[in-house]
């Protein structure tokens, strides 16, 4: 009771403070008359007083440098008690704040007798462009302000019509007058009592440390996935690595001794068997589904991105081969789904998040054969994304996946028809018209489809009906700053010109001259496929020179190659705020089944042939696999 008598004179004035500062104008009377009957004591707060002759103080400050033209006394101030948020974010404050740069800029101009300083002037000048070349740079499209950024160049800014205003007599003392205001409007809005100074300092700083923390452990989740995943693949190569080192040491033992060593190296080239990598939990994909369908925008993005990690970041093997079997097995896409709600519906979905994350998931599905497979089943998916990918104008990232899958889709040959006879060669000339709109990963898969297809009978027919735009449009592309997309420019070009009309009209805009600019310029493997292609080019074939039936639909699992690129995981646009479930704990905590992962054993077909020659491209490739070596 002591203590509460001790400080109850100071805890009475907080008080009487937050109602003043509220307006608790009626509680404050009968509060303010109460004290005095109990004869309590009822002081001003000493707190608010000294904030107050403290603010006053700064502000006087602020307003004698202004007039002295003192400008690092102004500024350092400026910055220490002006709070960032307001500098930084209000566009009030940003223009005050570039006309006060512009007061000290030209205040050796206004108040100097006779010539000024050149020293100090440039000296301010200097300051003035360091300040238009960082900080000021934001308003530099706004009209307003444009013609000052020519300020720093001028060589007598006094009598130059742009900046007449700044030398009239009226203009310092308007600026003056809106810094007055602007500081006391600051300070009064920083005059908060202590009463609530002392319930943020405790109760909201905590808060706030809680968040970043948050923040911070799902930050590091998410490196620890990307750790991961780079740990699994430097794993598997060092084991395969390891192995085949060990099998070529005996074999080499082996020959000294005079025994064959044939079977020993063949030996050496299969795959070494890892450590068990342990199964991922089973899921219930009838809720998961459900949610996918009526949950809210929020929690479907958030599920979409975890089912995507659980793929990209599963061990390759056993454990990845487990998950997309189990997402296959039970459907997870509703690929075989005839209701007008489904999970691929999502595709369309109005939300810009939901949207792109189905595309990456979808994405992440055909990197893999057996999710192409399943994918592939009918050409409802394929016709989902083609109309996705002509109407997508807001999301990049969307546009990409989209793209990146149709790419992976065009492998298999029964969708190459589908995606020829839909005219998609044409929407693949049209955007690569200006390459440089696009971004590396839009451009490197959009020419790898056009190569693709056009390794098909009906794709070289569909270009001969636009020979002159295909043509400009690849040789343009043989000179790209992108030299990841030199194989499939090639490869393209290749093919087409084994059609006679197609080489007739390459001969005719000098198509030779164009490719042995490239050969002058280009690598030794660059230079090789060039040459072929002037071969070609000078061939006087009547008939495709490309083994392959049109008729034939079937196909083997030539395209048995699994490649998941980084970029799948990539610009990640959701994340969980404090006490929401995300990844694999959302799975696992809210959707975990039992026994859903009864997938069967993966069909194996024969494997990728590593391309190596001196030709273009003459089989279906992807960009993920042919830069692991690994194309179809």
């Amino acid at each position: 009771m002591g203590d509460i008598l001790a400080h109850e004179s100071e805890l009475l004035g907080l008080v009487k403070e937050y109602l003043d500062f509220a307006e608790f104008e009626d509680t404050l009377k009968t509060f303010s008359k109460e004290c005095k009957i109990k004869g309590k004591p009822l002081s001003k707060s000493a707190y608010g007083s000294l904030r107050d002759s403290k603010s006053l103080i700064i502000q006087k400050d602020l307003l004698e440098a202004f007039d002295s033209g003192d400008q690092k006394v102004f500024f350092d101030l400026w910055e220490e008690h002006i709070p960032s948020s307001a500098r930084d974010s209000d566009s009030l404050a940003q223009k005050l704040e570039f006309y006060l740069h512009i007061h000290f800029a030209i205040y050796l101009l206004k108040h100097s007798i006779g010539r000024p300083d050149k020293e100090e002037l440039d000296k301010r000048i200097s300051y003035f462009k360091t300040y238009l070349e960082t900080k000021g740079a934001a308003l530099s499209q706004t009209t307003e302000f444009l013609p000052f950024y020519a300020l720093p160049f001028v060589p007598n800014p006094m009598v130059h019509p742009s900046f007449k205003e700044l030398f009239q007599d009226s203009w310092t003392p308007e600026l003056k007058l809106k810094l007055e205001k602007f500081l006391a409007l600051i300070f009064k809005a920083s005059n908060t009592p202590k009463l609530l100074t002392l319930y943020k300092e405790n109760g909201q700083s905590n808060k706030e440390m809680l968040q970043q923390l948050h923040q911070q452990l799902v930050e590091a989740e998410r490196r620890s996935m990307t750790y991961l995943k780079r740990y699994n693949k430097i794993q598997a190569d060092y084991h395969n690595l390891i192995g085949v080192t060990a099998e070529l040491v005996d074999s080499l033992e082996a020959t000294v001794s005079g025994k064959m060593a044939s079977t020993m190296l063949r030996a050496s080239l299969a795959p070494v068997k890892l450590k068990d990598v342990p199964l991922l939990p089973s899921l219930d994909y009838e809720k998961l589904k459900k949610d996918l369908i009526l949950g809210s925008d929020r929690l479907k993005a958030f599920l979409l991105q975890a089912l995507r990690w659980r793929l990209t970041t599963s061990h390759p093997g056993e454990q990845r081969e487990t998950v997309l079997q189990a997402y296959v097995s039970n459907d997870l896409l509703d690929c075989h789904s005839h209701s007008q709600r489904s999970v691929l519906q999502l595709l369309h979905s109005k939300s810009e998040v939901v949207r792109q994350y189905m595309a990456r998931l979808i994405n992440a599905f055909a990197s893999l054969a057996e999710g192409r497979r399943y994918l592939a089943q009918s050409t409802k998916v394929l016709r989902m994304l083609e109309e996705r990918l002509k109407e997508e104008d807001k999301d990049i990232i969307t546009r990409e996946n989209v793209l990146g899958a149709l790419q992976k889709f065009s492998l298999r040959r029964p969708l190459q028809t589908t995606m020829i006879r839909d005219g998609l060669i044409f929407w693949l000339i049209d955007i690569l018209k200006e390459p440089d709109c696009l971004s590396d990963y839009t451009l490197e898969y959009a020419v790898a489809l056009l190569m693709n297809l056009c390794l098909r009978s009906a794709g070289k027919t569909m270009c001969a009906k636009v020979a002159g735009l295909v043509l400009k449009v690849l040789s343009d592309l043989l000179g790209h700053e992108n030299h990841e997309i030199q194989p499939y420019v090639n490869g393209a070009l290749y093919s087409i010109l084994s059609i006679p009309s197609i080489r007739e009209e390459a001969r005719a805009m000098g198509m030779e001259d164009i490719l042995r600019c490239f050969i002058k310029e280009g690598s030794a493997e660059m230079i090789r496929q060039i040459e072929f292609i002037i071969k070609q080019l000078n061939s006087e074939e009547l008939l495709d020179g490309v083994l392959e039936s049109d008729d034939d639909e079937e196909e083997g699992d030539e395209e048995d190659h699994d490649t998941m690129e980084a970029d799948l995981d990539k610009e990640e646009v959701i994340q969980p705020q404090l006490g929401e479930l995300s990844g694999e704990k959302l799975l696992t905590t809210e959707y975990l089944g039992i026994m859903t992962n009864t997938g069967k054993a993966r069909r194996r077909g024969a494997a990728g042939v590593q391309w190596g020659g001196p030709e273009p491209l003459c089989r279906p490739v992807t960009p993920s696999g042919h830069k692991t070596g690994y194309p179809v």
